[in-house]
């Protein structure tokens, strides 16, 4: 069974006891949520949300918050004597998908 959530704008599918990554979430470590932006559950029947499926929730539970790598971005223009270099690190919140409910 699996089942397609939306979270951070981004779209995951996910099965239980599966680990995700996923934008920050207002959740503090070891705390359970609720995911209710359901699109797609798969099981027995195969419902599919217009947009979202009616009643199907997905539980989770928040494992660790932290930051990925750093990664360089870099401005640059040629013959202007002009360059910039600043560094980004996305926050992001690990999730194991606990249950599905649909």
């Amino acid at each position: 069974m699996y089942a397609i959530i939306e979270t951070g704008g981004k779209q995951v599918k996910v099965e239980e006891g599966q680990a995700i990554y996923v934008e920050k979430l207002e959740a503090e470590t070891g705390d359970s949520i609720t995911l209710d932006k359901v699109l797609v559950v798969s099981g027995d029947d195969f419902k599919v949300g217009a947009p979202y499926v009616d009643g199907a929730t997905v539980t989770a539970k928040v494992e660790k918050q932290g930051r990925q790598k750093k990664i360089t971005v870099m401005k640059f223009k040629a013959k202007k004597n002009y360059h910039r270099k600043q560094g980004h690190r996305q926050p992001y919140t690990k999730l194991t998908i606990e249950k599905i409910n649909a």
